[in-house]
């Protein structure tokens, strides 16, 4: 994998103190009022006010800049770049989240509901498959508090989830060319679903979302490796039986259900013993550090493993 390296701004690109002064004013004055805005096809964030969650991490924060323009998010297309380039038409409002399924309270909650749930900023470790990682400030709340708002069933074992299908805004779903097959799903056991480490972010670094990375809502698992937290939910399915998930559909020698950080077990093509932590080692360098078992939160999560064969259950 090639160090990061920021996007290159021509000076003809850098606007002017005075525009930029005006145009802070009048997003500070649309944030305050609620309102999600684009300008000139760039996603603008909204400030958000969380309190400090009960996860944090003695570790070095990767740059905001990192963070929102070098990701996987293949309904952009499938190049690292590509989805900070590509996806400032997407627009993440307005926005509901259906909850169905074995419940007995099936619910549609709009955004203003989801913005109003008990927001928390947590710092997690983010591991990659490719090899890279991330050490990330995300903004959000336990999936388990939505849950519990839906009356899950007894026979609910797994939670199901489902993207947004737009080819018309998501370049990367339109096409002859199909990375994947749309729309993108995932799934999670239910206890690992309800675990206090789960959330659903709605933001990082202090800000909502950037559609780049997953806006309005996405799912994060920080022992689970990154193509776990599914982005962009538009639905949320309570089942009896383990769900179809997008990666382990395309290729499950390679991509397994659990996709635990398990730095015993490579991946077909290339060793996950070691990570290269993106930021860190110079200015937007990499180093390389030693990958850790369940990203380093086996204390929390070992537990619900446990008599399972690891590299069976992959």
């Amino acid at each position: 994998m090639p160090a990061y390296r920021p996007p290159q701004i021509a000076a003809s690109e850098i606007t002017p103190k005075t525009i930029y002064m005006s145009r802070r004013n009048f997003i500070g004055a649309a944030a305050a009022a609620g309102i999600g805005l684009t300008f000139g096809g760039e996603a603008l964030a909204a400030p958000l006010t969380a309190q400090p969650g009960p996860y944090k991490l003695n570790e070095k924060l990767t740059p905001k800049e990192a963070i929102t323009t070098y990701n996987n998010f293949y309904e952009f297309g499938v190049g690292k770049e590509d989805p900070s380039q590509n996806s400032g038409a997407f627009k993440p409002t307005p926005w509901s989240v259906k909850v169905e399924g074995l419940v007995g309270k099936p619910k549609e909650f709009g955004l203003d509901e989801i913005m109003k749930m008990k927001l928390e900023e947590r710092t997690y470790r983010m591991r990659c498959v490719e090899g890279w990682s991330m050490v990330i400030p995300w903004i959000g709340f336990p999936l388990s508090a939505i849950l519990d708002k839906v009356d899950p069933l007894g026979s609910a074992k797994y939670v199901a989830f489902e993207t947004v299908v737009r080819p018309e805004e998501m370049p990367g779903q339109g096409g002859l060319f199909q990375a994947l097959p749309w729309p993108y799903v995932e799934g999670l056991r239910m206890d690992e679903a309800r675990h206090p480490l789960t959330i659903l972010a709605v933001g990082l670094y202090g800000e909502t979302l950037p559609n780049q990375n997953g806006a309005p809502i996405r799912l994060v698992v920080p022992w689970k490796y990154g193509f776990k937290g599914i982005k962009s939910i538009v639905k949320i399915k309570l089942v009896e039986e383990q769900p179809q998930t997008t990666w382990k559909n395309s290729n499950a020698r390679e991509y397994g259900f659990y996709s635990n950080v398990n730095p015993a077990v490579d991946h077909p093509r290339w060793s996950q013993a070691t990570e290269q932590r993106i930021g860190e080692g110079g200015f937007f360098g990499t180093k390389r550090v030693d990958t850790l078992p369940f990203n380093g939160y086996a204390d929390e999560v070992a537990s619900l493993y446990a008599g399972m064969d690891l590299k069976a259950n992959y």
